[in-house]
């Protein structure tokens, strides 16, 4: 978008006393987004060193760019020094609105691109972790289909938990996300796509590791500790409902595995994922024709405003490599 001052940006002039208020920032300007997608680029790679190669600049051009944001708003953004990078409070608001405006730029665009029947700009699609492996997933194909339908866009894949696929989906930063169903919102278009089997695994050291006798019920898992997901998911609502003792808590598949493979802790895992590990005796289902549950996996988009064109051309993709007849 192209959004320019019809004269330079007025001085920020420091407070002078009580009952005076600091400069605030006037119309945005094509440097103002640049800083702002800069100051994004630093949080999200955690300092202005790890930044120099996202943004292909050298880190000093990274420092002088964070610091002219400062001053054109007027706040301190962020601590560095020997101590590390870390944001300040004021920082990490400007960061969240900082994601809201550049969702908003991207939405723009993408209905500029729609007026005039054109796919372009850039298209941010989420999935759940370890999606990769499944064999009933067909991502890859529906990503092939779309880029060579849309090959002036910019194809951005993120990975994420359910939770934040969702919440960046509803406010825009995601345009499609893909995830196990759990709950539905009124926010959000679903489409189911492919499934996938999740069952009970211990790590070798594990008192059920190559047990004679596995668990009969699952009253007899229940005095074991289970390594479970810390956000409202299938994950949570079968460990839940089976009343199963959660000592330890994961945030995606790579650390319930990791948890599981302590041989401390039980934890479920995707089928295709976990198999890996029983190759190489790291890892052993427990009584699989009892403890496992099913995942259904959907798209999502947002509702209202209507999708872009090229956000309901990746789905329609995503759905038609999924089809029960291929």
């Amino acid at each position: 978008m192209q959004v320019k001052d019809p004269a330079p940006p007025p001085p920020i002039s420091a407070p002078a006393g009580p009952g005076k208020h600091r400069a605030v920032l006037g119309q945005l300007s094509d440097m103002d987004l640049r800083l702002l997608q800069v100051f994004k680029s630093v949080v999200e790679c955690g300092g202005m060193s790890a930044a120099e190669l996202e943004l292909n600049i050298g880190t000093s051009t990274v420092s002088r760019h964070i610091k002219d944001l400062e001053a054109r708003l007027g706040l301190t953004l962020c601590r560095r020094g020997r101590a590390g990078f870390a944001l300040t409070a004021e920082g990490q608001r400007v960061y969240d609105e900082t994601l809201r405006l550049l969702a908003s730029v991207r939405s723009f665009r993408d209905s500029v691109d729609d007026i005039h029947s054109r796919m372009g700009g850039q298209l941010a699609v989420a999935v759940f972790d370890k999606t990769a492996s499944n064999p009933a997933a067909r991502i890859g194909e529906a990503i092939a289909a779309f880029t060579a339908q849309a090959p002036d866009v910019q194809l951005q894949l993120h990975v994420g938990s359910i939770n934040a696929i969702e919440r960046g989906v509803i406010d825009g930063s995601y345009q499609v996300g893909i995830i196990p169903a759990h709950r539905s919102s009124q926010s959000l278009a679903y489409a189911d796509l492919f499934g996938e089997t999740m069952l009970l695994y211990c790590g070798a050291g594990h008192p059920l590791f190559g047990a004679s006798s596995p668990p009969a019920d699952w009253h007899a898992v229940r005095g074991y500790q289970f390594a479970g997901l810390g956000y409202h998911s299938p994950n949570m609502e079968l460990s839940h409902q089976a009343r199963l003792q959660r000592a330890a808590t994961g945030f995606d598949q790579e650390s319930i595995a990791t948890l599981i493979l302590s041989g401390r802790f039980l934890g479920f895992l995707p089928d295709h994922y976990a198999e890996a590990f029983e190759r190489q005796g790291r890892m052993q289902a427990v009584n699989p024709s009892l403890f496992h549950y099913h995942c259904q996996f959907v798209s999502l988009m947002r509702r209202s405003p209507a999708p872009a064109r090229a956000a309901q051309a990746f789905a329609q993709c995503l759905e038609d490599a999924h089809r029960p007849s291929r």
